[in-house]
């Protein structure tokens, strides 16, 4: 399973949630899967994907917030980890995409191979971790944490894409990101009611 595969699989269940991109491949694989005012689309910034949608997840603990992450990134910024651990945002799910190599910049490898996010995050203070590697079981356990209560993080073991790929960029600017996700923010959505563990 690579990052595309992988993402038509969590795509499709996302409802009304607030996504935050990281960037790279995974903005712009989930940008051309399937764009939407709800999603947050990092361009450069690289590993602050999970500050923001911490943010996020604190002013609106109305709505579900998704980060979609990458090893690289979350590396990059670990002490977000903790920050999420201490705060527990109920409302906060974290899926981490790791194919062990920073994909957008040539698959330069990460170190992700001798470190496990999903441990870390754990004894970081989550409510539930946990790593899967086939979309079988991604569907279901995706599923599963965008009902229940969190903070939670998933982590989803891919293939780095052996060959280069065209992957069309983004095509908004990045105000225009900014302003329709701060429109989405703004709505009012029926009350999520959050199924404990």
């Amino acid at each position: 399973m690579n990052l595309a595969e992988a993402l038509t699989v969590v795509v499709p269940l996302l409802r009304d949630e607030l996504v935050v991109h990281a960037n790279g491949f995974i903005s712009r694989e989930s940008f051309n899967l399937n764009d939407r005012p709800g999603n947050f689309y990092m361009i450069g910034s690289m590993g602050l994907a999970s500050s923001i949608a911490l943010g996020v997840a604190l002013n609106r603990p109305d709505r579900r917030v998704v980060i979609f992450d990458g090893d690289g990134n979350v590396l990059m910024n670990l002490g977000s980890l903790a920050m999420i651990g201490a705060l527990q945002p109920v409302n906060l799910v974290h899926i981490v995409f790791d194919n062990e190599a920073y994909g957008s910049t040539g698959n330069q490898r990460t170190i992700s191979a001798q470190v496990a996010l999903e441990e870390i995050a754990r004894s970081s203070g989550y409510q539930r971790a946990q790593r899967v590697d086939t979309a079988a079981v991604l569907r279901s356990t995706a599923q599963e944490f965008l009902t229940k209560a969190g903070p939670s993080f998933l982590l989803i073991k891919i293939e780095p894409d052996r060959e280069e790929r065209k992957i069309g960029r983004i095509t908004h600017e990045p105000p225009q990101i900014a302003a329709r996700f701060k429109s989405s923010c703004q709505l009012s959505v029926p009350s999520s009611q959050y199924k404990e563990n």
